[in-house]
């Protein structure tokens, strides 16, 4: 198991195994998510939205608005 201590300023280490494991580096993002069951869930941002545009297919046809409203 890999452990880390909280400092006075509540900074912690990543251990290595840890960052080697999931490909991070200085800069990376890390998302913190709090769970209903008081365990913690980190994530790692390593991509932009922008990063996803083109990755689908173009539509047939233009789509007006009031088609992309789900409640209208």
């Amino acid at each position: 198991m890999n452990t880390s201590t909280i400092d006075a300023y509540g900074r912690t280490t990543l251990p290595a195994a840890v960052r080697s494991a999931v490909g991070v580096k200085p800069g990376t993002k890390l998302h913190w998510h709090l769970m209903p069951d008081g365990s913690v869930l980190v994530r790692i941002k390593t991509k932009s939205i922008l990063e996803l545009a083109g990755s689908l297919p173009a539509p047939d046809k233009p789509v007006c608005i009031e088609d992309m409203n789900p409640w209208s």
